[in-house]
């Protein structure tokens, strides 16, 4: 367990949310360009996994509406007594069916980690109740963006959303992480629906190379049990772990000048030589 996680019982958490609100841009980079991913004028935005809000609070200043799917009981009091008013928080976990579910934690971890899920790995020692739902049933309408962290049944998600996929075309930002599940059912699943992958190394998005994300996450996969502290100061060095991937339908590009994508230099997911 990292030291952040030891001291987070310990701290008021709202001001957890306020830190992980402020740190969060520079382990995530993505979150810092979200003119690329959410543009301004969103009708409705989706955030699976809020944990303690980066992403919700974020999008509530470019959506219409932002409605934020969170199991763990407290985080998601805490997400509907502290977020803006057009964000609305449903307490369950998002997957393919409607009802109840597991929800998988670390002994002695009531969410802070943010690794909590449905999938049961060998760090999880404990289960909750929850309620379980799906994206298609929760009567969205207009949906521009849904951001996915659910450490595992990122599958399960997208299923319960086909709905939205198909009517709305929404850009998707979900982490795959080959550590915990393979992520070529995600690519397929979606391929199959007219979307293709990109992903952040640097400065600039590339297409999605699944051997080479699985490459590089198996390469610097060390990086993981740093913990959020040590990998967003910037004088501990250290090279980036990405495990997200901005998925768009119907040969869309991100970001506001296509031209960008283009340049396809040195980068930390360049193809890894057979």
């Amino acid at each position: 367990m990292t030291l952040a996680a030891r001291l987070a019982p310990f701290l008021p958490t709202r001001l957890i949310a306020a830190a992980a609100g402020l740190v969060y841009p520079r382990f995530e980079p993505e979150l810092a360009r979200l003119d690329d991913l959410c543009p301004p004028g969103c009708g409705t935005a989706v955030d699976v996994g809020g944990w303690y809000g980066p992403w919700t609070r974020r999008l509530a200043g470019r959506a219409h509406q932002v409605v934020t799917v969170e199991p763990v009981p407290h985080l998601a009091r805490l997400l509907t007594s502290t977020a803006p008013a057009n964000v609305r928080v449903v307490r369950a976990a998002a997957s393919d069916h409607q009802g109840t579910a597991r929800l998988w934690l670390p002994s002695g971890d009531e969410g802070e980690r943010g690794v909590s899920s449905l999938v049961r790995r060998d760090i999880h020692g404990r289960a909750l109740e929850v309620p379980c739902v799906t994206l298609d049933g929760l009567g969205l309408r207009d949906v521009g963006f849904v951001k996915i962290d659910v450490d595992g049944s990122e599958l399960a998600v997208l299923r319960g959303a086909r709905g939205i996929l198909t009517r709305d075309r929404p850009a998707l930002f979900v982490e795959l992480e080959s550590r915990i599940q393979p992520i070529a059912p995600v690519v397929d699943l979606l391929a199959g629906l007219g979307y293709a992958g990109w992903v952040l190394p640097g400065r600039t998005w590339l297409p999605l190379d699944p051997a080479a994300l699985e490459a590089h996450q198996a390469r610097a996969s060390y990086v993981v049990s740093q913990g959020l502290l040590r990998r967003v100061l910037p004088f501990l060095g250290g090279p980036r772990y990405v495990n997200s991937v901005l998925f768009l339908p119907d040969g869309r590009r991100p970001g506001p000048r296509p031209e960008g994508v283009r340049d396809h230099g040195a980068h930390a997911l360049r193809k890894a030589p057979r």
